[in-house]
């Protein structure tokens, strides 16, 4: 048995190398993919569903949302909105539930060119899908283990990384380009960054409405001419149209009315802070947001009734000894998912924020919080799970090397979300009675080399030698090793998904803050 055993092992070993490079060379894993199915995880009782939703009607009904604009007041009052005598606009009951039932049930979010079709994201049901964003003010350098002023040159870097990692299915404005004051030059800068480094899905946000017509041109001619970005958006717009408590935000809420005008999708971010902007109790801070949230579905129902919109209640936990953001919090984790799971009691798309960490570096502090969080909202069905890549310091930063740590974490977590197939060949009983009896083990049946690929993800960050081989091998951390993976890919991915003709007309039309020569190997800045 023992002669058996070694030949078995023999074999196995002499394949391990070419599994290894071809996993280096397709690091795309058959035993997971995008859209895979959550809604395991349930913190909330129908009883407890039916509550918040009570609440949050009697909310819209009486309390209602502050500073309403005028033009939303030309739109909602001839429809049974009402003001209140606090001059608050009221959405009485019978509409709000009239405004949920005609609510889209789904939206695409489309990829461009060589991704189009396979990556597609289609945000329904309990689909899991993992998207960046943040619009962070600060990078993180990891030599000095210190945090500089974001550039708009990071976006481009943050999005070109991304480009890469096949985990993060969407990418965004993942920090701010601090060294563009104006809003117009900023934003089409950010833009140009966003769909020059990549093609897959894109959300982000505008500063001011007067940037969207000019942005949708830009959105053309990256999908291949006029007309085409309406047919087949790539982008949803962001922000934060209502600041809480219960207020309306004009910026953000003109963007989301000009975006249901158009018919797109509005991905918004309602982020209430509990015991700051809204109630201590998790469930009084639940119910406001979920108000909150309702508030937009319904100004973008009543613009543009069936017009889609994410159902993104982003409540955030306070650390009530100082007031600061507790992004990591377990108390964070669990309001997420349970803000999810009120999206789908409403059957509406929906994103949450997730991977906030408090920790300022790649440390346990960060490990345990992001895994968390993370693996909370994929496991309670959140269609986008959103911040997952590169932000630290409670959404103060972003990191090139955490990004592709939390790529590979991503991995690991759908992996749960992916769950047991239990069927007879599963069970493996014949397998189990053959191995019992001769050799003893399971190395070389013809069913273990079938599996393990479709049935395991393996890392190739993460450290799974022996202390030996690790020490041998220079005793790396997971922050140097992440350092080394993402400096390799930012030195030699350098992607311009326009081409050169049509980026020289970009140029000529938009004031691009980006320098041509920052994007190509030669500009040697990794």
């Amino acid at each position: 048995m023992t002669s058996t055993i070694a030949n078995s092992s023999r074999r196995v070993r002499a394949g391990r190398k070419a599994r290894m490079e071809k996993r280096a060379s397709n690091p795309v894993s058959p035993a997971i993919r995008p859209g895979l199915v959550g809604g395991q995880y349930k913190p909330l009782s129908e009883a407890d569903m039916h509550k918040i939703h009570l609440g949050a009607l009697e909310i819209l009904a009486t309390t209602g949302i502050g500073d309403p604009l005028r033009e939303l007041l030309d739109i909602a009052l001839p429809l049974k909105c009402k003001l209140n005598e606090h001059g608050r606009l009221c959405f009485p009951n019978s509409l709000m539930e009239d405004l949920i039932a005609g609510a889209a049930r789904e939206y695409m979010v489309h990829a461009r060119g060589e991704r189009a079709g396979k990556d597609d994201i289609h945000c329904e049901g309990n689909k899991v899908h993992f998207s960046n964003s943040g619009s962070a003010v600060t990078t993180f350098d990891a030599q000095s283990k210190t945090y500089r002023a974001s550039t708009i040159l990071d976006i481009y870097d943050f999005t070109r990384l991304v480009d890469t990692l096949d985990n993060i299915h969407m990418t965004g404005d993942t920090v701010v380009g601090t060294d563009v004051p104006d809003d117009f030059e900023h934003d089409m800068s950010m833009v140009y960054a966003l769909l020059a480094g990549t093609q897959k899905p894109v959300c982000l946000s505008f500063r001011s409405r007067k940037h969207i017509e000019p942005a949708i041109a830009m959105f053309d001619m990256a999908s291949g001419g006029e007309g085409n970005f309406l047919r087949k958006p790539s982008v949803i717009f962001g922000g934060c149209p209502i600041v809480s408590p219960l207020r309306f935000g004009r910026e953000n809420l003109e963007v989301m009315i000009d975006a249901a005008r158009m018919g797109l999708t509005s991905d918004i971010a309602v982020a209430p802070q509990s015991g700051a902007t809204a109630p201590a109790p998790l469930a009084g801070i639940l119910t406001q947001v979920v108000a909150e949230t309702l508030a937009c579905l319904a100004v973008v129902n009543l613009i543009n009734p069936g017009c889609a919109m994410t159902f993104a209640a982003w409540p955030f936990i306070t650390d009530l000894r100082t007031g600061s953001f507790a992004g990591g919090s377990g108390e964070q984790a669990l309001l997420a998912a349970a803000a999810i799971q009120m999206g789908n009691f409403y059957g509406i798309p929906n994103s949450v924020g997730a991977g906030m960490t408090d920790s300022k570096i790649p440390d346990a502090q960060y490990g345990y919080e992001k895994g968390l969080a993370i693996a909370l909202a994929a496991l309670s069905g959140a269609n986008r799970v959103c911040e997952v890549g590169g932000m630290m310091g409670s959404l103060m930063g972003c990191s090139y090397e955490s990004m592709v740590i939390d790529n590979e974490a991503a991995g690991a977590i759908l992996r749960t979300v992916r769950g047991i197939e239990v069927s007879d060949d599963t069970l493996s009983l014949e397998v189990i009675k053959a191995c019992a009896v001769d050799p003893g083990h399971f190395l070389g049946n013809p069913q273990t080399l079938k599996v393990m690929e479709s049935e395991y993800i393996y890392p190739q960050l993460m450290d799974r030698v022996s202390t030996d081989q690790w020490e041998n091998e220079g005793s790396q951390s997971l922050l140097e090793r992440a350092g080394e993976t993402a400096g390799n890919i930012l030195a030699h991915h350098y992607p311009n998904y326009f081409g050169e003709k049509l980026d020289g007309e970009i140029r000529d039309r938009f004031p691009i803050r980006i320098n041509r020569q920052d994007m190509n190997p030669s500009s040697g800045r990794w």
